[in-house]
């Protein structure tokens, strides 16, 4: 859209107010929707979203909802594959697709699984508004034309609907409308700011001679998607995205300036934890194993190297592989996995290289492969050691030469991503075995790591098991403090063949099963005590473990309890004798208060 275009629209909304009809085909039609299937091929189209796009339905129905509208939050590994893979439900994102006319389009998107009739997530729905078109009624609202009151009310009350928080202020930068979400944001209610300067109100870092708004009255010059940050009337931070537009009368003279903000702080949220999700140090553990795997790790995830994870399943492969990713120069690139044991070899073969129209029955239209969509950033190869020798000659060409062809496609594609491979096989004994290329085993092997099995690295339990408490504490709702020594005793006596996954899923049932502060043995599942029968003797190490770990807990809930060692031998579940002897023991009796 031209600078002419915007300010002929700014002007349009200061002499056309909406009529009813305008009102009820906004009403019903604003929202574009879509669906697109577990592979973001798209399944429908609306009329709006016909109207907002340009495009009719029959040229994007059965298209990849990437290659065709360029729709940022359908790229692989963004948030609708997240979406299809996971669940869960995300409202107010921002969001750009291209139109018809090849124009870039800013859109607010909610993102929500389209579940099939069997239960399981058989594609997502998303919808999208574009925010021009909101812009344009916002202002068409905050027009002066008297004569239709009835209809300003109507549009009150869609105003009052948007998610962005939207205001109005005169030429003496004094705020004459503030909308609901507005309200809701910023914690002031319209009453409180009405009349107020806007700079005392939301307080900005950019108040002052940068001010956004201030820009626009003296320029002319609509600003857009500007984050900044402003204060909530508790004294929060906020961070939020803004967008600033003169206001015309119908001479085309400015009467003041509108600006609509949108909260940044759950994508803030959303972007911080997937960072602290994939850090190193989530990766836990203080054996001499995990330690060398640290440093190698931070040196890897700095180059372009191929990796091979290998290890036992359950220890934790995908969360390295995740960490190299998000890590590395490419963090900012997809990461799309495949898991190479899920997928027949004919079904495997076009997911990973895609194929084009005809190349198979069924093959209406043309598809992108899993290559193709990681082009920038990192493809995660899971179960590398189950791919068939075909597979595998066509991935070390693509290792080789960095191109692929599609199933049925004449044509050389070059590509530009970073393979990490997993596996829980011996690929050396499968080499041995020929089973697996000796040439691809080197060439995915230019830096292997191996994962030990939590039955090698005893001594981490302690700390993950206080990880997996913060965890489920978090997402529970609870407030256990720790694992009670006789419980930690039986799980350092198990050898773990499910590794760091079951000891994660069991900590998950005692969760549900402990009601009050400290995870006992009897909270432990009935046929994981009974494997261990009678007490295993531990390790002079695991012993120690044993013992650190209980002068702390006994340390903690002293404190807590303000030295208390009735109320400490009751939260811990031990006689006031018992108490008193491990604190002798463990040289804690200076101090503690009898009662």
């Amino acid at each position: 859209m031209t600078q002419r275009e915007k300010s002929a629209n700014l002007i349009w909304a200061e002499n056309h107010f909406p009529t009813e009809e305008d009102y009820l085909d906004f009403r019903l039609a604003v929202d574009g929707v879509f669906a697109v299937d577990r592979h973001l091929l798209i399944i429908s189209f609306s009329e709006a979203a016909e109207r907002i796009s340009g495009f009719r339905s029959e040229q994007v129905v059965g298209k990849d909802c990437y290659q065709v509208l360029r729709f940022s939050i359908c790229k692989a590994g963004q948030l609708a594959s997240e979406v299809i893979r996971g669940g869960g439900i995300f409202s107010n994102l921002n969001a750009q697709f291209v139109n018809a006319e090849g124009e870039t389009i800013e859109v607010v998107t909610n993102i929500s699984p389209l579940m099939g009739a069997n239960g399981t997530i058989a594609g997502a729905v998303m919808t999208f508004r574009d925010l021009a078109e909101m812009d344009r009624l916002a202002r068409a609202l905050l027009a002066s034309n008297r004569q239709l009151v009835r209809e300003r009310n109507k549009l009150t009350a869609i105003l009052n609907s948007i998610t962005d928080g939207v205001f109005t202020i005169d030429t003496n930068w004094k705020i004459t409308s503030f909308n609901q979400a507005a309200q809701k944001i910023t914690g002031y209610s319209t009453d409180e700011v009405l009349g107020k300067f806007c700079g005392d109100v939301l307080r900005g870092g950019k108040c002052g001679s940068d001010c956004p708004m201030r820009r626009t009255l003296k320029s002319g010059e609509p600003i857009y998607d500007l984050e900044v940050e402003i204060l909530s009337k508790d004294g929060r931070v906020i961070p939020v995205k803004v967008t600033t537009s003169l206001l015309l009368n119908e001479n085309g003279e400015a009467v003041g300036a509108v600006e609509t903000f949108r909260d940044l702080s759950f994508l803030k949220q959303l972007r911080t934890e997937l960072e602290d999700r994939y850090r190193f140090d989530q990766i836990i553990g203080k054996s001499k194993p995990m330690q060398a795997l640290y440093e190698l790790l931070s040196d890897v995830a700095a180059t372009d190297a191929t990796v091979l994870v290998e290890g036992e399943s359950g220890t934790g492969k995908e969360l390295v592989v995740k960490a190299i990713h998000f890590n590395s120069p490419r963090r900012n690139g997809p990461f799309v996995s495949v898991n190479c044991a899920a997928l027949p070899e004919a079904l495997l073969e076009s997911e990973l290289f895609g194929y084009e129209k005809g190349a198979f029955t069924g093959a209406v239209h043309s598809k992108p492969g899993r290559f193709e969509l990681a082009d920038g950033g990192t493809l995660f190869l899971d179960e590398i050691g189950e791919l068939s020798f075909p597979l595998q000659a066509k991935l070390l060409r693509v290792l080789d030469q960095h191109v692929i062809e599609r199933v049925g496609g004449l044509k050389s594609i070059p590509v530009n991503v970073r393979i990490v491979a997993a596996t829980n096989r011996n690929l050396q004994k499968e080499v041995e075995a020929r089973r697996f290329r000796e040439d691809l085993y080197y060439r995915l092997k230019v830096v292997p790591i191996y994962l030990p099995p939590l039955r090698e690295r005893k001594e981490d339990i302690p700390l993950l098991v206080n990880h997996f408490i913060e965890k489920f504490n978090r997402k529970m709702g609870k407030k256990i403090q720790g694992i009670s020594p006789q419980a930690l005793r039986l799980l350092m006596n198990y050898d773990w063949p499910g590794n760091v996954r079951e000891l994660e899923n069991l900590l998950e049932f005692t969760f549900i099963q402990c009601k009050g502060l400290l995870i006992e043995a009897s909270h432990l599942p009935l046929d994981f005590r009974q494997k261990l029968g009678a007490p295993a003797l531990v390790s002079r190490e695991s012993h120690q473990l044993l013992e650190d770990y209980e002068k702390e807990l006994i340390e903690k809930t002293l404190a807590e309890n303000w030295g208390s060692r009735i109320k400490t031998a009751r939260q811990l579940g031990l006689s006031k004798v018992t108490l008193w002897r491990k604190m002798k023991k463990y040289g804690l009796l200076q101090g503690g208060k009898g009662t």
